[in-house]
Order: structure tokens, then sequence, then C-alpha cells
């Protein structure tokens, strides 16, 4: 039977969803007060990450801590104002990271993340998209022996739990693949199922045209309030007024601001991360795949804007002024590995992933608002997990038995 469903949010995760509900005959409308796929999921690593079995727990041994402490990492720095105001669900994250929490969340999170090129895949398909995408998996590199060799330990457990399949490079062979990376590295790992994106936006901008082919409708607009209507939902923009039986709130960090004024708070936090794209110093250099420096926590990328450069997480407030150090910090240390030329951006590109203190996501109906629906706090999963979600959420709104269990997913969780 045939809804009017509105969904908010125009990242990979609110199109995602949108393109299953158009497709099971509902009229849908996605609002956004930018075009799809310009926030979060333009600016990541363009990594459908397959291999990424376990979310990012957090430090918890004392040499991690000290070396994090003095606030001068690449993979994660932090602000006092931010870590302050999202006191409550840091400890809770640092709580969850410990073993036997950890243990418990990693297959539930897994359920997710091993069907991620299955429903992707259609997504390509349909929108012609394939142009964007490589299957040729990533490198993870490694400049110790001693770190290399305990991310393999780690590495077969998750081929043997959950069909991880990946690689093992030693320098001959990494440098075989990379000839133009810089001397020194004991290895790698290349991640053989992982596809890669070129343009991250433009893959979600063909997902959200093709859910216009099919009939749905794109809104941009600004969402000034949700309220109960005549339908069910009643959703105000700076455009026009909806109604619709069903509504989706697929914010990404900014979900809770409009949760709260319906009475229901979830403890989201945002970990932030910035991007810049470079020419190489010589042009007779290149990269034939993503890139990871693990010891470091740098990524490159060889995308249509150039090679891109993404650092780890910031831990601040979502709206809180760019600093650039960790950038630099980045391409300080990127430069020792690979030859990159002058930037190409005019300014650092910003972005924020929408956490959770459990690392899962919010898949479900809102608690004690009939007829809203939750799908956002991914993580840094968000354009890997959009595709899955957005069948998950839609065989619960058709009330049908979801192919996973998504009681783990529940915001009554929390």
């Amino acid at each position: 039977m045939s809804r009017e469903i509105v969904v908010l949010g125009a990242g990979m995760v609110g199109v995602s969803v949108a393109w299953h509900l158009v497709r099971q005959g509902h009229s849908v409308t996605l609002v956004d007060r930018r075009e799809p796929g310009r926030e979060t999921s333009f600016g990541n690593a363009g990594i459908i990450q397959r291999e990424s079995v376990r979310p990012y727990a957090f430090p918890r041994d004392l040499g991690t801590l000290m070396r994090v402490l003095p606030n001068r990492e690449v993979d994660i720095r932090y602000r006092t104002a931010g870590m302050l105001s999202a006191a409550s669900p840091l400890l809770q994250y640092w709580l969850n990271s410990g073993k036997t929490r950890y243990a418990k969340i990693v297959p539930e999170y897994a359920s997710l993340i091993m069907r991620c090129l299955e429903t992707h895949a259609p997504m390509i398909e349909a929108a012609g998209a394939d142009h964007l995408v490589r299957r040729d998996g990533w490198l993870e590199l490694y400049h110790t022996q001693k770190a290399f060799d305990e991310r393999l330990v780690e590495a077969r457990e998750n081929r043997d739990l959950y069909g991880v399949e990946f690689e093992v490079l030693d320098a001959a062979g990494l440098y075989a693949k990379e000839p133009h990376l810089k001397k020194g590295l004991v290895g790698a790992i290349h991640w053989t199922q992982p596809w890669t994106v070129a343009d991250p936006g433009a893959l979600v901008q063909a997902y959200a045209d093709n859910f216009q082919q099919q009939g749905g409708r794109f809104l941009k607009a600004e969402v000034q309030g949700v309220e109960k209507g005549g339908k069910g939902w009643k959703v105000t923009t700076d455009r026009e007024s909806l109604e619709a039986e069903q509504l989706v709130v697929a914010l990404g960090p900014w979900s809770d601001k409009l949760l709260k004024r319906q009475g229901i708070s979830v403890p989201l936090f945002a970990k932030r991360g910035y991007h810049m794209h470079y020419a190489s110093a010589d042009d007779n250099a290149h990269l034939n795949h993503w890139i990871m420096d693990a010891e470091t926590g740098f990524l490159l990328e060889p995308m249509r804007a150039g090679i891109r450069l993404t650092t780890g997480a910031e831990l601040a407030d979502l709206d809180a002024p760019p600093k650039f150090k960790q950038l630099k910090a980045a391409e300080r240390a990127a430069r020792k590995i690979y030859p990159l030329g002058e930037r190409r951006d005019p300014e650092p590109w910003k972005g924020a992933r929408p956490c959770l203190p459990d690392m899962k996501p919010i898949i479900g109906p809102a608690p004690k608002q009939d007829g809203m629906w939750l799908a956002f706090g991914h993580g840094h999963q968000g354009f890997t997990l959009g595709p899955v979600t957005g069948l998950l959420l839609s065989q619960m709104m058709a009330g049908e038995t979801p192919e996973v269990d998504m009681a783990p997913f529940s915001a009554t969780r929390f």
C-alpha cells in the first residue's frame, strides 16, 4: 500500500532510505538544505569498507593514551570544550571499548558491514554509476614489523569469523603495487574486497538522481519545524510545508537537535575530520590504490579532484570553528611517504561523523512517536552502510521481517 513519506537528510544514508522506499511504491519526498551528498558524504575517504567489521574503539592501553594526551597526533585530536560537552557519551564509548563489551558489539556491527557490497551493487547499477567505482581494494601500510604483525593477527580472525579477504604484502610486494611510495615501509595489507569511489559526493548524487527518475521528489530547503499533523507528520521548511504519513530522520550529526524538540534524547556526538586535494610533485608519480598509513592515521586517495588527504578524528563540538593543525600534521607525514605537490583546494574541507557510544547506528522506529523512523549514528561508516540501512529500514517500515536482527540498533537501547 502506497504511503506518503518524508525523508529528512540527503547524505548517503537518507538518499539510500529514500531510494528503497520509492522502489516499494511509496510517494517519497527527500529534504535537505543542500544538494544530495554535500555534507559528510562528500568529504570521506570514498571506500565501501567490506573489511571494516570491527568499529573504531577508544584506545584503552596506557601507551596509546599517553601518546594521544599531548594532542599533537594525526589520528586523533581533541578540544577541551568538545570533550566536556560530550563527556557522558564519551565515557560510555570508552567503557564499551573494553574487551567484554566490545566482543558483543563486533558481531552486531559486522552483520551490517558484511552486506555493504551486495546492497551498494544494485544502486550503482540502477544509477549508471559504475564509472565512479573501482573494485580492486585498498592498501593499509606499516612502518614497523611489530604493528604489522599485530594487525595481521586481527585480520586472520576477521577472515575466519566474517569472511574478510586480504593479501599480505612484504616490502617488495608493496612497492611492486605502489612504486612511487618512498622507501622504508615494511609491508601492507591489501584488503581485496572493498570498493573505492573516485568522487563520493557524485555517487550519492547519482543515487539521488535515480531516486528522482523512479518518481521520488527532492526538495532543497531548510527544515524549520516538525510536528504531528493531519496525515501523521507536518514538516515546515523555508520553502513550503509538507504533510506525510511517515517521517524518517536521517540528518547525521544534526539529528539530535530535531529529536530534542520531539522529546527524544539520544547520546549523539561528533567526530570531525578534514581533507585537502593535492597534485603530485612528480608528474610521473601516481597512486594505483587508496592507501592508509595505519600507524600515523591518515589516508591518501587518488580521486577525480586530485590526491585527497583525509585526517583521523577530531573530538570537538559540531559547530566549533575549524582548526587545521591536524591536517597540516597529516600533510607533513604524508609527504614522507609520497611526493605530494601543491594544494588544489582554496581551503580545507571540514565535516563531522555522527557517533553513538556503543559504536552502532540507530535504525528503526522512534520511541513513543508513531510514524517516525530513525537512521543515523553510523560513525565512520555512513558511506559504507547507507544502502544496507535503507534496505533494512524499508523492510521494517513495510512490516516485513528484516534480513538482520535489528534489536541491537534500536533507539530504546539508550
